[in-house]
This record gives structure tokens, C-alpha cells and sequence, in this order.
């Protein structure tokens, strides 16, 4: 009687979940035109608590895409302009002399913030972008030995451009592996690419989109996404799958424990959303593609063959046997 209470339970909380994901859905999908799958999947990822990297050329909608997400949350929001001058305690925070007090006084910086949007995260020096690997992996800063922990939920949503390379610094593998999902929207199609100019010619901007979610909605929605069940099948799947880039022979780094750790996160906010309690390899699929690709690093001469990681992900998912048993619970 226990379990199916809980059971009940556990429906209800995801039925809540999916009902506010589709809300939120629609409040972004309002201003970003002709891109869904991407919409739903970076908000999968927001939802997972985790971190968001937008790498498109420019001009096709990013900074645009980050605010349409952090508007539509009424929660703090701090944008950073990543440049080559910008400084790590910018970043940060840093301690400063308060002749009043007699005592230093840590002045918090721009990533003490619900949602921080960073702007071309790779213009800025390789110093400054190290100063963000603690605060994406641990949700704390350390300034002069003493730790200080940011607001909760947290979420970066940072833009790169793939093209430009004057003036530019390339993340880190370390750091790229502190993203869970890398997305890129892509040139809209007719139908979507007329709405995006009418639009914006009619003088609406991302500022007229209203909050459809709290702070404290979104922080429950991350707690229901992190109790969705996980079946032992389902998750020795994932491992399967994920070590298996680790032997492949184009690759010169595999999917690290990170990575496998954030793709089952990412499948159960996933699940989440479609109102289920458990998680299937279905939904390991469908996140695998956004989670995994900028985890795995290819020899030169893979690069010089024409292979992407991409495809060699897809070669691991035809490969591996999916798991037969049922998965809920």
C-alpha cells in the first residue's frame, strides 16, 4: 500500500513537472523561432541543473536564445561580456578595504546569480575562463582561501562562435566537460526566419516576455528531475555505452565519468517532462547526441578522414544492445 502511495505520488510530481515544462516551453518558444527540438532540450538541461553552451555563428539567434530562457525564470540574472581584458575577480568577486570598518568586505562578482549568461565565452583570456571551473562544478566561489557559495539553482548558459578565431581563446577539454549540453540552433527555415524579422521589426524584444516560473518552481523541478528512477538495466546501458568511446580508436579522449554522470541526469529531467517517474534508454538517446559529442576528442587523422564525433557516437549508440527488460518501476 506504501509503494503505491508513493508511486501515486512520485506520478503527481512529475505530472506537475511536465505541466510547468510545457508552460515555460511555449513562453520561450513564443520569441525563438523554428528551432523546438534545441528549445526543449536546453531547458531539459536547465532543468537537470546544469550548464548550457550555445556555439553557433553569428547571428543566428544566441544571446537572444539566453535571454528568452533567463526572462522567462523570475529569478537574478547577470550577464557577462566576455573579453580578452576582462579580469578573473570581474568574474568572481574580490575582496575589498572597508576604511570604516577596518576589515576587508568581499564584493560578490557577476556569477552570484540565479542565471548568469556569459556572451562569447571564448574571447577571454584563458586565466578568466579557469575562474569559472570551481563555480560550474562545486556552485562556489573561493576568494583569498574563503569559499563562498552562490544562489541556488544556478545555471550558465554561455555562446561561443566556432568561426571566428582572431582574438579568440579555445576552452579547455576541462572546461567544455563543466557544460552538460552544447547545442547550436541553426538558420532558421523560411516560415520561421519571416516571424523572426516581423518580430523584431515590430519592436518585440526578449524584455516583453513575461516570467512563467519561479526561483522555487524551478529549484522543486530540480529536485522531482533528480529523483526520477534510474533502472540498474538502464544505467549499466549508459555505462556500456559511454566506455565504449573510450576504446575507439579515432578518438584520442572518450567520455569521461562526468559526462556519463550528466547524461543520466539530463535523461531523467527528460523523463521529467513527459510526466514518467523512470527513465528508459530511449530518453539516453535522444539526450546523448547534446551531452556527449564535446566530450569526445578526435586524433588528427580522424579530423583529416571527415569524422565527427557525432558520428562516431551514433556508430557506439547502433552498436550497443539496448536493454529489453522494463525499466519503470
Amino acid at each position: 500500500m506504501d509503494n503505491d502511495f508513493a508511486d501515486a505520488s512520485a506520478q503527481g510530481r512529475t505530472a506537475w513537472f511536465a505541466e510547468q515544462f510545457d508552460a515555460l516551453a511555449a513562453n520561450v518558444e513564443s520569441f525563438i523561432r523554428g528551432a523546438p527540438d534545441v528549445v526543449r532540450m536546453a531547458l531539459v538541461c536547465m532543468l537537470a541543473e546544469g550548464h548550457l553552451l550555445l556555439e553557433d555563428v553569428p547571428g543566428t539567434g544566441k544571446t537572444s536564445f539566453a535571454k528568452a530562457i533567463s526572462q522567462s525564470i523570475d529569478g537574478s540574472m547577470r550577464r557577462i561580456q566576455f573579453t580578452p581584458d576582462l579580469l578573473p575577480s570581474d568574474v568572481t568577486g574580490v575582496q575589498v578595504y572597508d576604511a570604516g570598518k577596518r576589515e576587508f568586505v568581499f564584493h560578490p562578482g557577476a556569477v552570484f546569480a540565479n542565471i548568469v549568461l556569459g556572451d562569447e565565452i571564448n574571447r577571454a583570456s584563458p586565466k578568466t575562463q579557469s575562474a569559472l571551473l570551481e563555480v560550474m562544478a562545486e556552485r562556489q566561489v573561493t576568494v583569498d582561501s574563503i569559499p563562498y557559495l552562490v544562489p541556488r539553482p544556478f545555471v550558465v548558459i554561455a555562446t561561443q562562435n566556432p568561426v571566428e578565431q582572431g582574438g579568440t581563446y579555445d576552452l579547455p577539454e576541462a572546461e567544455l566537460d563543466r557544460f552538460m549540453m552544447r547545442a547550436s540552433l541553426g538558420y532558421p527555415d523560411h516560415d520561421a526566419e519571416v516571424e523572426v524579422v516581423a518580430q523584431v521589426t515590430g519592436g518585440h524584444s526578449t524584455d516583453d516576455l513575461p516570467a512563467v516560473l519561479s526561483t522555487a518552481d524551478l529549484e522543486q523541478m530540480n529536485q522531482i528531475a533528480s529523483q526520477v528512477h534510474l533502472a540498474p538495466a538502464v544505467l549499466a546501458y549508459l555505462v556500456t555505452v559511454t566506455a565504449a568511446t573510450r576504446t575507439m580508436p579515432e578518438l584520442r579522449l572518450g567520455v569521461s565519468p562526468r559526462g556519463t554522470i550528466a547524461t543520466a541526469k539530463a535523461a531523467q529531467a527528460l523523463a521529467a517532462t513527459q510526466g514518467r517517474s523512470f527513465v528508459t534508454a530511449d530518453d539516453l538517446k535522444v539526450v546523448a547526441p547534446y551531452v556527449l559529442p564535446h566530450r569526445m576528442v578526435l586524433r588528427p587523422e580522424a579530423e583529416l578522414q571527415g569524422r565527427t564525433a557525432e558520428d562516431l557516437l551514433d556508430q557506439v549508440l547502433t552498436s550497443v544492445p539496448v536493454p529489453q527488460q522494463r525499466a519503470e518501476v
